[in-house]
């Protein structure tokens, strides 16, 4: 088993020495340069205790899933990750969620998330709007934080400036999938970039951070990337460690 782990264990009390969260990064087609700064933000973090992994397809499919308490897809590309994996290691991970993993996709991963594409894990009833310009460019943007974000974030403000890498506009589907769970909506984009012949008047509105539960476990998804954004890092282990309660509870 090609297992690296790294301990960050800096300022933490024996509880956390003893129970780190145990994360594993997809590592696979369509992972994107973003990772290292993902890593980092885990890496970095002194609020909470990790064990950091990479996993494989093959891995996923190998069961490996069982000793994990958080499994991360970050950006890239969404089609790719969902290809590499195939219909039996999208099944792998869902049923990892159901039975009480959390699953955390920025971006790419958020796309991953989605029950919008063939390849996605439907892990979230949501729809992406204006799929045909997903390329609509890169930038800062605003969002609005709704109370229940802006209390899992410690955020001062009700709105962020965030780095937006061309992630999914996600929106409710226009009817209901009994079959994937809904999700909240704690940040919203009050602005938008509309580039490469993207219209304008779209982005605004649509979600730029979701969460969810999928059976005993939790879904939370950022369109947008907190760890390529100058003091957001540390959203990225507030939400592994919101995602972990589904394993400890």
């Amino acid at each position: 088993m090609r297992l690296l782990i790294t301990l960050f264990l800096i300022g933490w009390s024996v509880d956390c020495f003893a129970n780190p969260i145990r994360v594993a990064v997809f590592e696979g087609a369509g992972v994107g340069k973003s990772q290292t700064q993902l890593v980092n933000s885990l890496s970095d973090s002194k609020d909470t205790a990790v064990a950091l992994r990479r996993i494989t397809t093959e891995e996923i499919l190998d069961g490996e899933l069982s000793s994990v308490d958080v499994l991360i897809h970050p950006g890239g590309s969404g089609s790719k990750q969902g290809n590499d994996l195939g219909e039996e290691g999208r099944k792998k991970i869902r049923e990892y969620v159901e039975q009480g993993g959390g699953f955390l996709g920025v971006c790419a991963g958020a796309y991953l998330a989605t029950n919008d594409y063939t390849w996605s894990l439907n892990l979230i009833d949501a729809k992406v709007l204006d799929r045909k310009h997903w390329a609509r460019g890169t930038g800062m943007v605003q969002v609005t934080l709704s109370p229940s974000g802006q209390k899992l974030f410690r955020a001062k403000d009700s709105t962020l400036d965030i780095y937006y890498g061309q992630g999914p506009l996600l929106v409710r589907r226009e009817w209901d999938d009994p079959k994937t769970p809904n999700y909240e909506s704690l940040a919203i984009y009050a602005s938008e970039i509309a580039k490469n012949g993207a219209p304008s008047g779209i982005m605004k509105g649509t979600s730029a951070a979701v969460r969810g539960d999928y059976g005993k476990g939790k879904v939370f998804c950022f369109s947008a990337h907190p760890e390529l954004t100058d003091g957001l890092h540390h959203l990225i282990p507030t939400v592994v460690k919101w995602l972990a309660e589904a394993k400890t509870n």
